[in-house]
């Protein structure tokens, strides 16, 4: 009976669904809703219940990842700087997290994490902070409007992008808790492994008939859904066989036995470069004591269960194809993303929302582990989805008709870089979004999730395009604008820029400076032709890879529009524009300037190029923009005055109205708020700029250039 209550108790707590959301009644769909964030936020506490004390919360599981203290205030902290983006709230909880806790999730160049520039509350604190957000959260749930459908329009979209984004962590926090050392963990009773293990099955390939797949999804799906999951792309799949079986620890030690981790020629590249730096011999999860092998799961080190998945990098993954078809003859790989839905739909297995019970180890629904590979089955495969992710061939890049959601403009397109390989099928700790049919994910190929591979035979090549062009619109009209040709005899924005105030810098003190709203870091590398080190700031980490990318490579390339679908491919070097040997004195960060972290001060200048009226706070900016700034020193400030409520409400607009009665202007506004900390030195410089959007349609702009010394 207690075993029956413990089951029921675990069942209630973990195993959720994500919400349909184009049907029902708005009052019980907005109970479901809130009983679905409830049952989240209980979810990611009770891993968190799994850490021994403070030290390993504020262990470095993952040198590439923060410690663990960050997520646990980045999931709530998420919610709150979504719902100020949307305009659904005004008032921060507590600014010192919400900017601490706001970025740094995914091993990019411009993630900062240096421990220095932090100093991590307690968990007790930060639960305190979770809590008053949760209360938060709980109360727009309930009182916000609700209509059905609940599309990516709507406020309830918001509320349903950092639940789904918290399921995420949860799952990734799991994959952190598992790198722990073992005394910086306890037990968990809710987290139950499978105790079953033994010898594997031999694997053996199945025949996959050939079909049409389609990928993507409408605006008109009743799941929520990341921006990437939008849009479509239809092919045509030749037949293929697949792996009948995911690859098990015991088909997996064949390589490791084999020398495969000492053999170059099984390796990619990249992956014989991971190797060799990580100097590793077998997989992450794998330890040897003495001739016995054991492995360490989220909670436990356990006698190896051979018949369990491998859990293995793509790298691995890859050098272990290459090896199987040497050994056996046959030419294997893993499959493409279109090969992986070939196999899931043609088993026509059911998606999570209809799930009676979950097909698969899947949801938290059987274990807080793997299981044997021969447990689950459809139709004679097994494992199609569940147990753990698959490795796919394929980099992520968006669908035809792919958009980007204003709200989270960072998801997706920082990893359309061809090297973040996608992951199918889901892991026995993906739930809500994570274990739908349509979800995409996509990580770095050396990176781990609890993720292993299957492998298919196939005569059918797979080129991967290595040589990367950005495809974001936006982004590369940005790219154009800031190092690509001048047009109608209007120069260079930001030289145009620094030769207005180059007398005033003669007299500066020239260490640090700031480049705040950066875009694709133009401004940034021309400051660092005067000063020793150049910080280049801004909100979207879609501007803040191309700035890093040219640090660390001089060059981009990126697709320019011409005329509707006609498009051309350009290529900029930093040696070009004379500031290929300034590279090493700039670095870039995404970072919010209304919520700036204390580490950003002490700058000789600031400039802050086309910014206020973009922000949704640009006077507070303006109030405190002093206290990051050394006496003496300069503040630049260049913009159009382009106030819109759409990014600004109209009461924090600096001027562009009328004031008791007479107009006031922006720069009526400037002098109001920055005269009690700076002086200015000279009088308005208009700055035109061009920006091109198709070969015959352009923005002719003229920004207001105001110069303004620290007293």
């Amino acid at each position: 009976m207690e075993n029956m209550i413990e089951t029921k108790s675990r069942q209630d707590l973990l195993v959720t669904k994500t919400p349909i959301l184009n049907q029902g009644n708005p009052e019980e769909k907005r109970k479901e809703i809130l009983n679905y964030f409830r049952k989240t936020w209980e979810l990611d506490e009770l891993l968190y219940d799994c850490l021994n004390g403070q030290e390993a919360f504020l262990h470095r599981a993952d040198p590439l990842r923060h410690p663990l203290a960050f997520y646990f205030g980045h999931t709530a902290t998420f919610f709150v700087n979504k719902l100020i983006l949307a305009g659904i709230i005004t008032d921060r909880l507590n600014p010192k997290f919400e900017s601490m806790f706001a970025v740094g999730v995914d091993e990019m160049s411009w993630d900062d994490l240096n421990d220095k520039h932090y100093e991590w509350p307690t968990m007790q604190e930060t639960l305190a902070y979770r809590n008053e957000a949760k209360k938060m959260i709980e109360k727009l749930i309930l009182e916000l409007p609700l209509k059905i459908p609940i599309n990516w329009e709507s406020q309830f979209w918001v509320i349903m992008m950092g639940i789904e984004h918290q399921r995420i962590h949860i799952e990734t926090s799991s994959v952190l808790i598992r790198q722990l050392p073992i005394h910086l963990i306890k037990p968990n009773l809710l987290f139950k492994i499978c105790k079953e293990w033994g010898n594997a099955p031999v694997n053996e390939l199945l025949k996959v008939k050939s079909g049409k797949v389609r990928i993507g999804k409408g605006k008109d799906n009743a799941l929520y859904g990341w921006d990437n999951e939008f849009g479509e792309f239809q092919s045509k799949i030749k037949s293929f066989h697949a792996s009948k079986f995911l690859v098990s620890n015991e088909e997996f030690k064949g390589f490791v036995d084999d020398d495969g981790y000492k053999t170059e020629k099984w390796w990619t590249e990249e992956g014989w470069g991971w190797v060799t730096y990580k100097k590793c011999e077998h997989p992450l999860w794998w330890l040897k004591e003495g001739s016995v092998w054991k492995l360490r799961t989220m909670l436990e080190m356990i006698e190896m269960p051979w018949n369990w998945p491998v859990e293995v990098n793509y790298l691995e993954a890859k050098a272990f194809c290459n090896w199987k078809s040497a050994k056996t003859g046959k030419t294997l790989r893993l499959p493409t993303e279109a090969e992986y839905y070939r196999l899931r739909d043609s088993l026509k297995i059911a998606d999570q929302p209809e799930w009676e019970t979950a097909p698969g180890n899947i949801n938290l629904e059987h274990y807080a582990s793997s299981c044997p590979v021969d447990k689950y089955e459809t139709d004679g495969f097994y494992d199609v989805i569940g147990n753990v992710w698959q490795w796919t061939e394929m980099p992520i890049s968006g669908l035809d008709g792919f958009e980007i959601h204003p709200f989270y403009d960072d998801f997706s397109t920082p990893t359309f870089d061809a090297k973040h390989n996608l992951i199918k099928g889901g892991s026995w700790i993906s739930t809500g979004n994570l274990a739908i049919r349509d979800s995409r994910y996509a990580f770095r190929r050396h990176f781990f999730q609890h993720a292993g591979f299957r492998y298919i035979e196939s005569d059918q090549e797979v080129v991967i395009e290595t040589d990367y062009y950005e495809t974001d619109g936006l982004v590369s009209q940005y790219c154009e604008f800031q190092y690509g040709k001048e047009y109608f005899g209007v120069k260079d924005y930001s030289k145009t820029c620094l030769a207005f105030i180059e007398d005033h810098l003669k007299s500066l003190k020239k260490e640090n400076a700031l480049d705040i709203g950066c875009a694709t870091g133009r401004t940034t590398f021309e400051l660092a032709k005067y000063f020793d080190k150049v910080t280049g700031l801004d909100f979207s980490a879609r501007f803040i890879r191309i700035g890093t990318q040219l640090k660390e490579t001089g060059k981009l390339k990126y697709i320019r529009q011409e005329e509707g679908k006609l498009t051309s491919y350009q290529e900029i070097k930093l040696d070009d524009c004379g500031l290929d040997s300034v590279r090493d004195k700039v670095e870039f960060f995404q970072a919010d300037a209304c919520n700036l972290k204390p580490i950003y001060t002490g700058y000789d200048l600031v400039f802050a190029g086309n910014l206020i009226d973009r922000l949704y706070d640009p006077i507070q900016f303006l109030q405190e923009i002093h206290l990051r700034i050394n006496d003496g020193g300069i503040l630049v400030i260049t913009s159009p005055y382009t106030w819109l409520e759409e990014f600004t409400e109209a009461d924090k607009w600096v001027g562009g109205y009328r004031k008791d009665g007479e107009p006031f202007t922006s720069f009526d506004g400037l002098k109001d708020i920055l005269r009690e900390h700076f002086d200015l030195l000279d009088e308005p410089k208009d700055v035109p700029f061009v920006i091109r959007e198709t070969s015959r349609k352009f923005q002719h702009t003229i920004s207001q250039m105001t110069v303004w010394r620290k007293k």
